[in-house]
């Protein structure tokens, strides 16, 4: 899906590392939200309180996923899951787009 329809938007930003992860918070019409942002390039690590899906819109980094040894590579798109109560890293090389979407 290329466009959200029918939303409700956050104006005041979310603001990580220092500002160098941004996004807003979107509200869908069932009530759900999501968060759409940027992330420039750095290393960082996320904890999670509910299962989150992360799209990839574009961009060029890897990720360790909560329990495992191997980084995957994700250039362009891409979606990876990560279950709540965990954490997760990312090597942002390249300033990358996403959308985060929040339980199941």
């Amino acid at each position: 899906m290329s466009q959200l329809q029918n939303v409700t938007v956050d104006k005041k930003a979310n603001v990580y590392f220092e500002g160098k992860v941004t996004s807003r918070t979107v509200w869908l019409p069932d009530g759900s939200r999501v968060t759409l942002g940027i992330m420039l390039p750095g290393e960082y690590e996320f904890g999670t309180d509910a299962e989150e899906t992360m799209e990839i819109l574009a961009g060029d980094l890897k990720v360790l996923l909560p329990g495992e040894t191997e980084w995957k590579e994700i250039n362009g798109a891409s979606t990876f899951f990560v279950p709540a109560k965990s954490s997760f890293k990312l090597e942002v090389r390249s300033v990358t787009d996403y959308l985060c979407s929040y339980g199941a």
